[in-house]
């Protein structure tokens, strides 16, 4: 019965309904114990209203107790009187039970709690009731032991999905932020922890909180910092793991973030004796404490992401390696090619335009145009040249780095950067498709003042905070430059706008 039941909560029920009835007991009482003060953290009674729970409560405490003190022992044990010696206790009103019977559950040698049976008459119990009580006990601790068997291997092979999803998305090419917040967020939820943080050592010798993931208000955690000389910092550098009961309360915290959780562990990503930083999963306050098998997952995840990390590291260095090479070659053609046919070109040109057709005045001025416009295009390919052979950068990923690398861009052409100002949560606002229209609008704008003449500065505004007439949450660009346009009127402003 209990040990094909996956129910565990219904079958532990089912046990103590059971042990109740069979021996018409008044009370029954399952108490599960967690941690090394056996305070109970389940209870499953039957017989008892509200106010005789209350009043049960203390006499199941697993330390303190009068279970606690009986379950120790590996049989059934029966006590005929509560308020006689050695045991004599004050039963707790509205109690006013005098016989006790308890039976430990136990998972191979782990106490977890017991079951217990009271009667209002004093020497109710007896061995024959005391051997049913310890049977049932056993099918109780074979429901726990089934149900720990199946959650191990359900939380094992969820942790070995997530490191392998993990491996997948850093492998895929993602930056080094990115990287980090991604393990950060898979371990949080695999954890079903409150936050998920990565810290990474300083140059002073502390570790800083570079990217975290939290389903609360994540201000103040990113930037959050471990001082050198912090009681946990020796642990934390040395690359060893540490697990804290409560991160509120623990004396090894510093930080001012800690008042927000409660169990902790800290777990070092290192990979060739080599430490990366370290993962902390920080549970809320109040919350449970992490398992021995929660703490051995995790650390064998934070050492498979340890190492994906270094393979992401590695991978992504070779490919910004070819790409530097790539755009190093092409620079070289563009150099030895195409800059000297047009140089020679110029040339030939030039000296037509100063001999034989120099007196065509409309064949000189043409030729002087061409000129001017080899030229030209000689001073842009010069600068394409430049930039291929400057170290590629990151590629950024949120959508104000995209703009930015846009008016960048713009800059090599126009002479000057362009003023660039975001209003409202652009990055969280503004998403597909509308996010590449507006680069679309803004790269057509930004190309529009290079053509013009006179134009000396570009402004740039991107609100997220914009309404259509309708009323509806909208995004606005607007590009202005002091330019004119052919007519001799000021350039016009591009405004572009699209629904959020």
């Amino acid at each position: 019965m209990a040990g094909t039941d996956l129910d565990l909560r219904t079958t532990l029920q089912h046990v103590v309904d059971t042990a109740t009835a069979l021996t018409g007991a008044r009370h029954g009482a399952l108490a599960l114990f967690h941690g090394e003060d056996r305070r109970v953290t389940d209870l499953f009674t039957a017989g008892m209203s509200d106010a005789e729970r209350r009043a049960v409560a203390p006499l199941l405490h697993g330390r303190t107790g009068l279970l606690g003190a009986l379950v120790d022992d590996e049989r059934a044990v029966r006590v005929d009187d509560l308020t006689a010696p050695p045991h004599s206790r004050e039963v707790p009103a509205p109690l006013t039970v005098r016989s006790f019977l308890a039976a430990p559950v136990r998972v191979h040698t782990e106490v977890l709690g017991g079951l217990c049976l009271t009667a209002e008459e004093p020497g109710r119990f007896t061995d024959t009731e005391r051997t049913l009580l310890r049977l049932l006990a056993s099918q109780a601790s074979a429901a726990i032991g089934g149900a720990r068997l199946h959650e191990a291997a359900r939380q094992r092979d969820h942790w070995i999905e997530g490191a392998a999803a993990v491996t997948r998305a850093l492998l895929t090419g993602a930056g080094t932020t990115d990287a980090l917040t991604t393990v950060a967020e898979r371990a949080r939820v695999l954890a079903g922890a409150a936050a998920g943080v990565i810290l990474l050592p300083t140059p002073d010798g502390g570790m800083e909180i570079v990217a975290a993931s939290t389903l609360d208000d994540p201000a103040g955690i990113v930037g959050t910092a471990i001082e050198p000389g912090s009681p946990v910092l020796v642990q934390l550098l040395g690359g060893e793991e540490v697990f804290i009961e409560n991160s509120a309360t623990d004396e090894r915290m510093t930080t001012a973030v800690r008042s927000r959780y409660g169990p902790s562990m800290m777990l070092p990503l290192q990979s060739g004796g080599r430490l990366i930083g370290t993962l902390a999963l920080p549970r809320g306050r109040g919350g449970a404490p992490y398992t021995a098998m929660d703490r051995l997952l995790a650390s064998q995840f934070a050492s498979q992401a340890a190492l994906a990390l270094v393979m992401a590291d590695a991978q992504h260095y070779r490919e910004q390696l070819a790409v530097y090479e790539d755009r190093d070659r092409i620079a070289r053609d563009l150099h030895d090619l195409v800059v000297q046919r047009l140089f020679a070109t110029e040339m030939m040109l030039e000296s037509t335009r100063r001999g034989d057709l120099a007196g065509d005045t409309g064949t000189a001025e043409l030729l002087g145009h061409a000129v001017d416009e080899l030229d030209s295009t000689i001073q842009e390919v010069r600068t394409a040249i430049f930039a291929l052979q400057q170290p590629p950068a990151e590629a950024p990923t949120t959508f104000r780095g995209r703009v930015l690398r846009e008016t960048g861009g713009a800059s090599a052409v126009l002479g000057f950067q362009p003023s660039v100002q975001f209003t409202g949560a652009v990055d969280a606002l503004v998403g597909e498709p509308v996010d590449g229209e507006l680069l679309d609008v803004l790269r057509g704008a930004l190309a529009a003042a290079h053509r013009r003449e006179g134009v000396s500065a570009v402004e740039v505004e991107v609100d997220a905070t914009a309404r259509l007439p309708d009323g509806r949450a909208a995004v606005r660009l607007v590009v202005a430059d002091d330019g004119r346009a052919e007519d001799g009127e000021r350039s016009p402003t591009v405004t572009w706008q699209a629904p959020l």
